[in-house]
């Protein structure tokens, strides 16, 4: 009896919990592109990215992910530079949020930002792209600020 009751509760948790942790039925598509990453000392270091370049996009970016390839990662292109801010609600892996000035160059990197937190992740300055890659990558490559981004947006 008491089985089933644990039973019953678990599948009442799950069936509450479910609209949260399933992506929108309307979810953002997004485009892929390549680039890569500059160091000062030379190395480059490409990847493969989805790029967030209108309101939805951004607004959705890696949320409801369960996977992210040591490659991968997503552009988030800003029409006009500003103080950006991001949150780890409903994004299931660690990442790492690289902000990049408007020339490509890496301002500052949060590293390892915690799943599911409501805490408030902001740029120290303006900031005309934010480049999310899988927690880690950065110290893994040592990718640090003054590095730079190569790809069209930063032309």
């Amino acid at each position: 009896m008491l089985a089933q009751s644990i039973r019953i509760v678990v599948l009442c948790v799950l069936m509450s919990w479910g609209p949260m942790l399933a992506a929108p039925a309307n979810a953002a598509t997004f485009a892929k592109t390549r680039l890569a990453i500059e160091t000062q000392t030379g190395q480059r270091y490409p990847f493969t990215v989805e790029v967030a370049d209108t309101p939805e996009q951004r607004e959705q970016g890696l949320m409801f992910r369960d996977h992210l390839p040591d490659d991968g990662g997503m552009l988030f292109v800003f029409p006009t530079p500003h103080v950006a801010s991001f949150w780890m609600r409903n994004t299931f892996i660690s990442l790492d949020i690289i902000f990049v000035a408007r020339d490509g160059r890496i301002v500052s990197i949060h590293e390892r930002a915690v799943p599911g937190s409501n805490a408030v992740i902001s740029s120290t300055s303006p900031v005309g792209a934010v480049l999310e890659l899988k927690g880690g990558t950065t110290a893994r490559l040592g990718i640090r600020p003054g590095d730079r981004l190569i790809h069209a947006t930063f032309q």
